[in-house]
């Protein structure tokens, strides 16, 4: 059987998603299998060369997995030759520079989102990665989520009848980093470093909207900067001046309403750490990371308003489990075998830089319609 060697630059792998999700539950988790096998039966065997700012952090990233190839000048990794493919889970305010450069050396581009800032500059980087004729792809894991796959199965199968609104709830309480450590990096909460929930999330929102239950018209959206100090990870209190959280409503094709809240200032109080309901005609289904339940018209109880009295029936136990019916891998690594086959033989990968931008142009709609007090359209993107 072939083998065919695919050299990745992975810039930004000492931090957290570039690590976890990226290279160490992805990458070598591929390798670990075998390599990825495409429809000619080739299998691709991703070498990944290394890339950050710290040079103690690579070396010790490199030994701790058994990789000899790491850098902290990307412009070395990029000049390789046995290099094809650029990816990037950097901070988004350095995003935009590392892909031109990869672009520019004609490297395929596989990105954590958002791809940038603001339109605009999305749009730029789409159509230069068109003129050079590259592979270019963004991430956009929770299409794959177990739940959300389910809940995209009772959509094709007509469970629903009539769509009628989506209801999502996102977040956890990050902890300021005084008494105890943050979860999330700091420069998370500084707008000038590119951090803000609006333009993180929205991303998220417009994908899993647009692909799981209806293309997204419009936005309305107030964000807040709930907690306004916070310690970074030396220690020093700094002021966060991005959104922390974000409260949006946006109208879908077919007149579907969705109402999702955002925020790291928030104590769980849900089975999963993000749930959608989707409330139909036919039936309803509450869907997560990796559970989803569904009740069905002819199934729907017929409670009666009472405040007198204490409530007694257990809701959650009215509504039925949907099985698993195949086996669900890791998104991010589901998602890296699919690129790394359209890298190779052109295999479908519908998630390009466009897919990005439209993800970033909901996110800077959705800032504006905070600052603006109203609703905003959201037009189709042109190539």
């Amino acid at each position: 059987m072939a083998r065919r060697s695919i050299g990745i630059v992975m810039n930004g792998v000492t931090g957290r998603m570039g690590y976890r999700q990226h290279l160490l539950r992805s990458i070598l988790a591929i390798r670990e299998q075998g390599g990825v096998r495409t429809a000619e039966g080739t299998v691709l065997w991703p070498e990944p060369v290394l890339v950050g700012r710290s040079e103690t952090k690579l070396r010790e990233l490199a030994e701790r997995h058994g990789l000899t190839a790491w850098t902290t000048d990307l412009a070395e990794a990029l000049a390789r030759p046995d290099t094809e493919v650029y990816f990037d889970a950097q901070v988004t305010s350095a995003r935009v520079e590392a892909i031109r450069a990869a672009v520019a050396a004609g490297k395929h581009v596989y990105t954590e989102k958002p791809i940038s800032e603001d339109l605009d500059e999305a749009l730029a980087l789409a159509r230069l990665a068109d003129e050079a004729g590259i592979k270019h792809g963004v991430v956009q894991d929770k299409l794959f989520l177990p739940g959300l796959l389910k809940l995209k199965r009772l959509v094709d199968g007509g469970f629903f009848g009539r769509i009628l609104s989506v209801r999502g709830e996102f977040g956890y309480w990050v902890f300021e980093g005084d008494w105890q450590e943050a979860q999330r990096p700091s420069w998370n909460y500084r707008a000038e470093d590119g951090g803000g929930i609006i333009l993180d999330m929205f991303c998220h929102w417009r994908y899993v909207l647009d692909g799981v239950i209806a293309p997204v018209r419009s936005v309305q959206a107030l964000g807040a900067t709930h907690i306004g100090e916070r310690v970074d990870e030396h220690g020093k209190p700094y002021e966060a001046t991005a959104d922390d959280a974000a409260y949006g409503i946006f109208e879908l094709e077919g007149g579907i309403v969705a109402q999702i809240n955002s925020s790291w200032a928030t104590r769980v109080f849900r089975d999963e750490l993000v749930e959608f309901q989707v409330d139909g005609t036919e039936g309803s289904a509450v869907a997560g990371l990796r559970r989803c339940r569904v009740q069905h018209r002819s199934m729907t109880p017929k409670p009666v308003w009472n405040p007198d009295l204490p409530a007694t029936e257990d809701f959650r136990s009215q509504w039925q489990e949907i099985p698993d019916n195949t086996e669900f891998d890791n998104g991010f690594k589901t998602q890296w075998e699919m690129f790394l086959r359209h890298v190779a033989d052109d295999g479908p990968f519908p998630w390009d830089f466009y897919a990005g931008a439209r993800g970033v142009q909901l996110a800077e709609l959705g800032l504006r319609a905070w600052r603006e007090g109203r609703r905003l359209d959201v037009p189709e993107l042109t190539r």
